[in-house]
């Protein structure tokens, strides 16, 4: 008997797919600005993709996030890991599949976490030796 759903790791790149529109949807209605996406997926096993994005103030960090959770929430997708809310500089939203970076706009420049994962991958062959 042939089964009619994609195969498990289909199911979870279809999952990731969605998790991530939804997400960026909640951070464009929360007015999160600088949103980059990293794909790393293959490159990490913390998840398929990465987003950064940039908060106004301690308070919009704190905002966008709460919103994001929400909308995880009532979506279905469960109740995502947050570190970092208590103090609205940095917060970490981590779905599984998608980790989210919040940040206010000095400690998003100061980390510059986006450049260090979307520098080009190692051939690692030479350095086996």
């Amino acid at each position: 008997m042939a089964s009619i759903l994609p195969q498990s790791s289909e199911r979870g790149a279809d999952a990731a797919a969605r998790a991530l529109e939804l997400i960026l949807a909640s951070l464009e209605d929360s007015k999160a600005e600088d949103i980059v996406t990293i794909d790393i997926a293959g490159k990490s096993a913390l998840g398929d993709y990465m987003v950064v994005v940039t908060g106004r103030s301690n308070r919009h960090v704190v905002a966008i996030c709460e919103h994001l959770v929400t909308d995880l929430k009532d979506e279905g997708l469960g109740s995502p890991r947050v570190e970092g809310q208590e103090s609205g500089d940095w917060v970490l939203i981590d779905t599984g599949d998608v980790i989210v970076h919040v940040f206010r706009p000095e400690i998003r420049e100061f980390y510059n976490i986006e450049k260090m994962w979307a520098a080009p991958d190692i051939d690692e062959g030479p350095l086996l030796h």
